[in-house]
């Protein structure tokens, strides 16, 4: 058994079983790689993908659990290889982060900036996708940090540490009759169309407990991954807007009003997560304080020896979180 067998059949299962798209991916030929897979099953005396002709058609029942095991072994390898860099060149490697478009565009700019004026020799690289596309990339050692604030806490393979609160805002062109208003409600809210988040982004779930608590339907006519794509259809009427208080510029937003919901939804926290077991590396360390400063490298050791969500949560229950 090699471990460039375990990477073939790693790779291939996470390429849709295609074997020509992993080849390209891997920059070598598709009949090696097929012929390294008949080997190992060959080896191990069971089949990994079941077969019509050439193509791979599934995952075996047993394959499945063999290509679990070898994406750990591939992990542990991987967690080899940082320590040794860590040694011979702490300031030199990549990193790799999944997020959400609020979060790429508002939270992390000014992190990342100062991040690569420390660290000129890192690869950072950036993967944008749904709360359940990043906790699952994060799971599955695709990256190496997961920042999000829903879904998270579904994959117990993950170390999860709040990083800050936020909560949202009413964006409305000037003149709005919510805009007028003494103070704003939840009933008032109710009685517009409102553009905001799809389920499952940017602390969506928030938004619709606070409505039904109040027994209460709001009328949403439109969602949305991307704030700024919330703010240009409240900008052609479409209804009003729903977003986290982060996303608003007071200069290039200027045309509308943001109004405070904070006594309406209850704030969110996002978390920045990663898998258990990662070693992380100095720079590691460093990008995660400089995303959320109370995460130094003591709170970070402790976080990695909880053994479960119920700990980290107890580790960080005083923590006063900054709130955006």
């Amino acid at each position: 058994m090699k471990l460039q067998q375990l990477r073939y059949i790693w790779e291939v299962a996470h390429h849709d079983l295609n074997v020509s798209a992993t080849a390209q991916s891997l920059y070598t030929s598709q009949p090696g790689i097929s012929k390294q897979i008949r080997l190992l099953e060959d080896e191990l005396g069971v089949e990994v993908f079941s077969r019509s002709g050439k193509h791979l058609t599934r995952i075996t029942p047993a394959g499945e659990q063999i290509i679990e095991t070898a994406g750990e072994i591939l992990r542990k390898v991987d967690s080899i290889k940082q320590i040794a860099q860590e040694f011979s060149n702490e300031k030199k490697g990549t990193l790799t982060i999944a997020t959400t478009h609020t979060q790429a565009r508002y939270a992390l700019p000014g992190v990342i900036s100062n991040f690569i004026k420390q660290y000129p020799d890192v690869s950072l690289h950036m993967h944008q996708g749904t709360p359940m596309q990043i906790a699952e990339m994060a799971a599955d050692g695709s990256v190496d940090f997961a920042i999000a604030t829903e879904a998270l806490e579904l994959f117990s393979d993950l170390i999860m540490m709040p990083c800050y609160r936020w909560n949202r805002c009413v964006v409305v062109p000037k003149g709005h009759p919510l805009s007028k208003l003494p103070k704003l409600t939840l009933e008032a809210l109710a009685e517009y169309p409102i553009v905001t988040y799809v389920f499952g982004f940017t602390g969506r779930s928030k938004l619709d407990e606070a409505f039904s608590h109040r027994g209460l339907t709001p009328k949403v006519v439109f969602t949305a991954a991307d704030a700024d794509v919330i703010k240009t259809y409240v900008r052609l009427g479409l209804g009003v807007g729903i977003v986290a208080r982060m996303a608003v510029d007071e200069t290039l937003d200027s045309d509308l009003v943001a109004l405070d919901a904070s006594g309406l939804f209850e704030s969110s926290v996002t978390k920045i997560g990663f898998r258990r077991g990662t070693f992380l590396r100095g720079y590691m360390c460093d990008f995660i304080g400089k995303f959320a400063p109370h995460l130094d490298r003591e709170m970070l050791g402790k976080a990695m020896q909880c053994h479960n969500k119920s700990e980290i949560d107890e580790l960080f229950k005083d923590t006063v979180l900054p709130t955006y």
